[in-house]
């Protein structure tokens, strides 16, 4: 196979011939496994995840860590073996523990990024199939259409109306015009004007064409690029970024309190050296380092959970801010719907034909009686004004392409007009491509005699009939209100009527019934062209149009969304239908699922009219919008945002971009929806299903509430330690802890148990409550507080029964205070598993990580206190069996006082809602 960059230089027959490709059939599957082998798959290659080494030696980089490191070393010239070699094993324990999560953390971030590969359809053995955009090879038959990333370098060998935007790769602001046709020869062409190649990583902002792929990955003009560049270091999100500030301002907080710890030892006659362990120790304890790395974990195991519910999170800083959003604005098809279109209602002047069994399929109905042709021409412009495609395998029928079009296809598929002999009858000459602006999209056809479509000969006498001038035949559909404005006439039993006012009442009216119905509804048109217009196509020709008739579809909405709005409307989350629909299947749809039980419904021709500012007021009100573009969905949320509101906001074409990349939540359907879109979106619906949206929205209020779980838990533990250390010297204790004493609680209490409390589901209330701000502190709601006192009351019940027992003369006195501390973090876990709930209630065995966390640490405690190498390292004394007994008793303190707070917030929440509940009734 010949290597060459002068791709445009070439025809496609060249082209394919140097590719060892057939244009006709592409490539088969065996030849693509070869090329797989050869040129690899078609992705940049780039630093995806950190080594496992740089992962476990960047757990030694923190200042606590390098000041353990010290200490030990100092240990190691003082003498102290056995304290430097525990010094030494817990910081490696620590280090493992560490790596451990976050290695985990980063390949569940690269499975993530691997899964939002784009698909793309491509030609192989003669039929058209989806594959993975990385599984591309030079050679392949790709076909690209509006809104789709071009997935490797190509030579165009179709271009229809084709527009490509290059600006990632050229710097180019507007898109260029693409042809299939040979660039000039001369001796350098850059590659902002090859016009008839196409190249990786630049999108199609509109029409379509098809591509004989000449290079993949690195081989493409993008990869040589990306070859070039280093590897861009992952963004923090808000929430890590606020604690790793905290944790940075608390470490110079606590740095005073051990220099004031240690002042105060050096001054009660303790041993400099001793002390000096004891201040590095305490500050290590103190100071939550691993706090952001846990929340990373944290984040990132509850993007993979939201992955395992259909929603593939794209920027992690999405997973916490799905906690705070006010208002969803959803799009209506294939989201609230099931975007499963399927042809119900043929309507045209004179007559209806509802279809709803078999038996109103029959190819002989469909061309005999009083309305045939028009029926016929109704059906036939469905099929050949269509960007679907339909494959027959093995006499299974498959389409691909956008549902209404594909109902379309399969609508004449079943009444006999198959869509490859339909196009050998009228081949498409040429066409305006369907937008979101135009609603309508338009084909020109050139009626020949095909000798093979004998079943079709009624079929060719109806059009010959029709177009008895010669010339072409050209059919517009889209938007009933639309493609009405652009006619004329009105096609009635084989004649050509003017549109008078009596038709035109008719024609709402019929529409008007499919619509209230909550049908989706398509006119149809023609016009017969002059012989001068030959091959041309734009939207000047798209006037004076004989109005044939309408198309019904109905979409019914998806079972479980009517719930999911239920769940939106407690949770303090207001749900928004924005649709391109008519306003009366809006409507339809948006009562029968609950989203609003008024008529109001604004049109996007009202919101042109608006200004943001005056938008406000309408959509605090206005729950469904209609006749959407995409530029109003900009413009909506602009509007939510300046009120306050939190917003996500769904879209699938290109022109969504825009709304997406504004909304604090961008969703893009995973289906139906371009690869423009998805790369603007913060998350991608698998299953394009709105209930998904209210699951993610749980899903990340989930993980904010086990992150401040999490949060109280360590820093109470830690202010328990503090406290203990603090007030020893008021009581006129020695030292209460020893450095590795204190370094041992560290390690068992912050890390299993601490990740076992990110692990927890989903609390009962967790949407019957109102999105907390985007802003808010991790503190906020009382959290300092209860820090400050279960940590203070966990330092007292641990300092207290050791002071009395050293008074007494009780060698074990410190053995107790270090074990009360250690075991009363652990009893703490199992209460701040529910902020509002009682453990009992949950259950002690419902989060089983935990509770192996627990026995684990408890049989590691009681090795520390009772093996002769554990009583040795640790300088722990055995206790007696009726002491061990006493010291887990005093270990569940804060417990149980967590617990009694609960459940005085409880009752106190009850009589809340009982006197409003009065209050209202009065």
């Amino acid at each position: 196979m010949t290597v060459t960059e002068d791709w445009h230089l070439k025809t496609v027959e060249q082209v394919s011939a140097e590719l060892g490709s057939d244009i006709n059939t592409g490539l088969s599957h065996n030849e693509v496994k070869r090329r797989l082998v050869r040129y690899g798959r078609n992705e940049l290659k780039e630093q995806e995840i950190r080594s496992p080494f740089l992962i476990f030696l960047s757990q030694f980089g923190s200042v606590m860590v390098i000041m353990l490191l010290v200490a030990g070393a100092v240990s190691i010239l003082l003498g102290e073996f056995i304290d430097s070699g525990a010094i030494f094993a817990i910081v490696l324990l620590n280090a493992l523990l560490g790596f451990v999560q976050e290695y985990r953390a980063e390949k569940t971030l690269l499975a993530l990024k691997r899964l939002a590969v784009p698909r793309v359809r491509v030609k192989r053995d003669g039929h058209i199939t989806e594959v993975p955009a990385r599984d591309i090879v030079p050679g392949d038959i790709v076909f690209l259409e509006s809104g789709v990333h071009v997935p490797a370098d190509g030579r165009l060998q179709e271009a229809v109306n084709l527009r490509v935007s290059e600006a990632a790769l050229t710097g180019e602001s507007e898109p260029v015009d693409k042809f299939s046709e040979l660039c000039e020869m001369r001796a350098e062409i850059p590659i902002s004007e090859r016009y008839n190649m196409v190249y990786m990583g630049t999108s199609v902002v509109a029409g379509r064409g098809v591509i004989v792929v000449t290079a993949t990955g690195m081989n493409t003009e993008l990869g040589k690029i990306a070859g070039m560049l280093g590897r861009v270091n992952r963004e923090q999100t808000p929430l890590q970024r606020r604690l790793e500030k905290l944790s940075k301002e608390l470490a110079v907080a606590v740095l005073i309190i051990v220099g004031i710890v240690f002042g105060v030892g050096i001054l009660r006659g303790g041993e400099w050296r001793t002390m000096f362990l004891v201040a590095i120790s305490l500050a290590v304890a103190a100071v939550p380092e691993g706090l952001p790395a846990v929340v990373t974990i944290a984040l990132t195991l509850g993007a993979r959970r939201m992955f395992n519910r259909n929603a593939l999170i794209r920027r992690l800083n999405a997973v916490e801010t799905l906690g705070s959003v006010t208002t969803i604005c959803s799009d209506k098809t294939g989201t609230i719907t099931q975007n499963q279109m399927t042809v119900t209602i043929l309507d045209v002047a004179g007559g209806r034909r509802e279809l709803t069994t078999a038996d109103d399929f029959q190819p002989e109905g469909l061309f005999s009686g009083e309305n045939s042709t028009a029926f016929t021409l109704l059906v036939t412009a469905g099929v050949v004004c269509n960007d679907a495609i339909m494959e027959m395998d093995d006499s299974q029928v498959r389409v691909l392409g956008d549902p209404t079009e594909t109902a379309l296809l399969l609508t004449g598929w079943r009444f006999g007009l198959n869509q490859k002999v339909l196009g050998a009858i009228l081949p498409r000459v040429a066409e305006v491509q369907f937008s979101s602006e135009r609603k309508r999209m338009s084909t020109i056809h050139q009626l020949t005699e095909d000798k093979t479509a004998t079943s079709l000969k009624r079929l060719v006498d109806i059009l010959s009939g029709i177009m008895q001038n010669g010339g072409q035949l050209m059919f517009t559909k889209g938007a009933v209100d639309v493609i009405l404005g652009l006619s004329t006439t009105v096609f009635v039993k084989n004649r050509f009527e003017p549109i008078a006012s009596d038709w035109h009442k008719r024609i709402i009216s019929a529409h008007n019934s499919m619509t209230e119905k909550g049908m989706r509804v398509l006119g149809v048109a023609f016009r017969i062209l002059p012989v001068e217009n030959a091959g041309v196509c734009y939207e000047e020709l798209e006037q004076e149009l004989c109005f044939v008739g309408m198309i019904g579809m109905i979409d019914p909405a998806r079972s479980e969304v009517k719930e999911a709005v239920k769940v939106c409307r407690q949770a303090g989350i207001r749900p928004i239908m924005i649709t391109g629909d008519h306003p009366l299947t809006a409507q339809f749809i948006a009562g029968d699922i609950g989203i609003q039980s008024d008529s109001c419904c604004i049109t996007g021709v009202e919101m042109e009219r608006m200004t943001v500012e005056e938008l406000k007021p309408v959509v605090q009100r206005t729950n469904v919008f209609a006749r959407v573009a995409p530029e109003h969905k900009l413009k909506i949320v602009n509007a939510l945002q300046s009120l306050g509101d939190v917003t996500a906001m769904t879209g699938d074409g290109v022109n969504d971009a825009p709304a997406l990349k504004k909304a604090d939540i961008g969703v893009a359907m995973g289906i139906t929806g371009t690869d423009v879109a998805k790369e603007a979106a913060d998350m991608v619906l698998l299953d394009d299903n709105f209930a998904t949206i209210v699951a993610a929205v749980k899903e990340g209020r989930t993980i904010y509430d086990n992150i401040r779980k999490f949060i109280r838990y360590t820093f109470a533990s830690n202010t328990g330690e503090i406290v203990v250390m603090l007030l020893a010297p008021l009581f006129g204790l020695p030292l209460p802890l020893t450095p590795l004493q204190i370094l041992w609680i560290n390690l068992v209490t912050d890390g299993l148990p601490g990740l076992a409390l990110g692990l927890e589901p989903s609390e009962p209330g967790v949407m019957l409550r109102p999105p907390r701000p985007v802003n808010e502190s991790p503190f906020a709601r009382g959290m300092a507080v209860n820090i400050i006192w279960s940590g203070v009351l966990l330092g007292l019940v641990s300092l207290l029964p050791g002071w009395w027992l050293w008074r007494a003369g009780d060698p074990g006195w410190q053995t107790i205070i270090f074990t009360v501390l250690t075991m009363g973090q652990l009893f703490q876990s199992f209460a701040l598993r529910s902020q509002s709930e009682s453990v009992f209630k949950l259950g002690f065995l419902s989060n089983m990580t935990l509770v192996g966390a627990f026995v684990l640490t408890l049989l590691l405690q009681l090795g520390l206190i009772y093996l002769p190498l554990g009583q040795r390292v640790f300088h722990t004394t055995a206790l007696p069996l009726d002491e061990l007994l006493v010291v887990l008793g005093l270990s569940t303190a804060v417990f149980w006082a967590v617990e009694l707070e609960k459940l005085i917030r409880r009752r106190l929440g009850k009589s809340k809602k009982g006197l409003e509940k009065g209050a209202t009734h009065r």
